[in-house]
């Protein structure tokens, strides 16, 4: 796979940044990364900086206000673990309608942690299909001071081959698009 995320972040890394607006604008992007693990998998890490206090976030995420604020039309959140959350994209859509997406909650510690397991269908590519019970999402919400939050979003169960290298394809912008919103909402 090529890991062309990755290139990015070295060249970020390497070069100097000499004033504080510069780190305050790379600190404030999305961030994007691959990481390969020893077994060979791939975890997708998402970071992001919202200027809002923890609760807030977490709120945006667990409530089905909150996530109707900013992620889909329509949706219904049973926080617990073993809960679920269900969301539909469309315009004028209803929980239940075809096309329903369905994340169970695997596991959470309020305000600091969301394990997500997506419910793969029959319209999924058929290598999540094959992986399904491998691949989550696992959310980390960090509080930086009283008005700021630092989410990490890891990816996990991806393989390092073609068929995934397309999804990311996918993913990665699409998920960025997401987490601006994100902001957009919480910050204003």
């Amino acid at each position: 796979m090529k890991l062309k995320y990755i290139a990015p972040l070295l060249a970020l890394s390497a070069c100097q940044l000499n004033s504080p607006e510069e780190i305050g604008q790379l600190e404030e992007a999305i961030q994007s990364r691959l990481i390969k693990t020893e077994s060979e998998d791939l975890v997708l890490l998402q970071e992001v900086i919202v200027e809002a206090p923890v609760k807030e976030v977490w709120e945006a995420y667990t409530t089905e206000e909150g996530w109707k604020e900013w992620a889909s039309p329509a949706v219904e959140i049973d926080l617990h673990a073993g809960g679920m959350i269900r969301t539909h994209y469309g315009a004028g859509a209803k929980i239940g309608d075809p096309g329903t997406n369905v994340l169970h909650i695997v596991n959470y510690v309020p305000e600091r942690l969301l394990t997500l397991r997506a419910e793969v269908e029959e319209r999924w590519p058929e290598v999540m299909k094959q992986d399904a019970g491998n691949l989550m999402n696992v959310i980390v919400f960090e509080p930086r001071g009283v008005q700021r939050t630092k989410i990490l979003s890891y990816g996990v169960g991806y393989k390092d081959t073609e068929a995934y290298d397309k999804l990311m394809e996918f993913f990665i912008p699409a998920n960025e698009g997401l987490f601006q919103v994100l902001k957009d909402k919480l910050e204003n």
